[in-house]
């Protein structure tokens, strides 16, 4: 029977030096076979949230820090291995989002979620980077330490 991994996911985020608590619920579907190879894909969906925070330099600058983002990003995860072997539980994702307000680190509209991570059966650790890439200033971009529980349903 098909099952969708939920996971929900918090830590700190880092502008640079300056932290902000961030959480996010994160939905991801069937695993599929790319090919004949070991490596695997699952398309993955998240909602995130970002907390503003208070850094001085920027206060009155065209971008500030205080705004708190929400977001939505959609993409896969992609796995590497069989199921016995000691690294599948290591992954990689990649996501564009699009998200509200605009701060030094995420100041256009859209922007691009790298993770890597590792899946456990109930759990997950991940670090991920949301960043524009450089498509607009400032591109500060925001770096996160995550922490999940997950529940397959």
């Amino acid at each position: 029977m098909a099952t969708t991994r939920w996971e929900i996911q918090a830590g700190p985020s880092y502008m640079d030096c300056t932290s902000t608590p961030v959480v996010f619920v994160e939905s991801v579907f069937n695993e599929q076979r790319i090919g004949s190879s070991r490596f695997t894909w699952s398309p993955d969906v998240s909602l995130g949230w970002i907390d503003g925070r208070e850094v001085q330099r920027f206060r009155y600058g065209r971008y500030t820090t205080k705004d708190s983002i929400g977001l939505i990003a959609g993409g896969v995860r992609i796995h590497y291995g069989d199921a016995d072997d000691w690294y599948r539980p290591l992954f990689v994702s990649f996501q564009p989002a699009l998200h509200s307000g605009r701060t030094q680190a995420l100041s256009s509209a859209y922007e691009f979620v790298s993770t890597i991570g590792w899946q456990g059966q109930h759990f997950s650790f991940q670090i991920r980077h949301i960043s524009n890439g450089a498509l607009h200033k400032p591109n500060r971009g925001e770096t996160m330490a995550l922490v999940g529980i997950a529940l397959d349903l």
